[in-house]
């Protein structure tokens, strides 16, 4: 039995089916084969969408977590403060992706979610979510799949700062951010980076020299070519051979 109160007889299932052809949600429902009734429960909860201008906080650290957000459109960096003010980025979100999962073990974010380019989110409140699953288990089967997925992104990124040198890790983000977009259904071999020199550099635990460095290296050997933030791989397969004998990517 769906709980009292989800599921509305107004709710235009046809509607939400079709939107989330598009959507970034499509990942949480339409993958698990949920009927229009579910569909219609799962969609009261996420219906509220949330915008964030360029540079806005999604939530920050240590505020109490209540809800995750899947991007439904834009692009966010992940970041903590260290001592002395410095910003430490911990990851690169994109449309399709969800953030606030760091947070369902304590309770609290553990890191600010800051919008790289204006963006727009939706809401999804954990408690209804977690409602929902114990009528929907197919639904949180789902969901476990995503968080264990980002285990293994984080195990990935603690292998890449461990064991790689400076281009192998710019090859491996960069390898990394193709794949992304290309499930997303977005070239593979040519795309806009959103973030910063620097920023990539604080991800990868590079300077920003280093960074510059690599990406001209790169260039020079024709494996890419780097026109401001634009990304066009020409070959990747020397591309995965700069990253050596490491099997993980960021």
């Amino acid at each position: 039995m769906l709980p009292e109160g989800f599921f509305s007889t107004n709710f235009d299932v046809s509607r939400l089916r079709s939107s989330c052809a598009t959507c970034s949600l499509r990942e949480l429902c339409l993958p698990v084969g949920l009927d229009d009734r579910e569909i219609s429960v799962l969609g009261e909860v996420v219906s509220h969408k949330k915008k964030i201008p360029r540079g806005g906080y999604l939530y920050r650290a240590s505020i109490k977590f209540q809800t995750l957000y899947a991007i439904k459109s834009g692009f966010f960096k992940t970041c903590i403060l260290e001592e002395g003010g410095r910003q430490q980025v911990t990851g690169f979100h994109m449309t399709g992706e969800l953030l606030g999962l760091d947070a369902i073990s304590s309770d609290l974010h553990t890191c600010d979610a800051i919008a790289l380019e204006n963006s727009e989110v939706c809401e999804i409140p954990f408690a209804k979510l977690e409602e929902i699953g114990r009528t929907i288990p197919s639904l949180m089967r789902h969901f476990h799949k995503i968080m264990s997925r980002e285990i293994v992104r984080d195990h990935g990124v603690m292998v890449l700062l461990g064991s790689m040198k400076a281009e192998e890790r710019l090859a491996s983000f960069l390898l990394n951010m193709s794949r992304r977009f290309a499930i997303r259904g977005y070239s593979e071999t040519s795309f806009n980076l959103r973030m910063t020199r620097e920023e990539i550099g604080s991800y990868l635990g590079l300077k920003l020299e280093t960074v510059s460095r690599a990406f001209s290296k790169l260039q020079q050997e024709s494996v890419i070519s780097v026109n401001n933030k634009h990304i066009q791989i020409h070959d990747l397969e020397r591309l995965k051979l700069k990253m050596g004998n490491s099997s993980c990517a960021t």
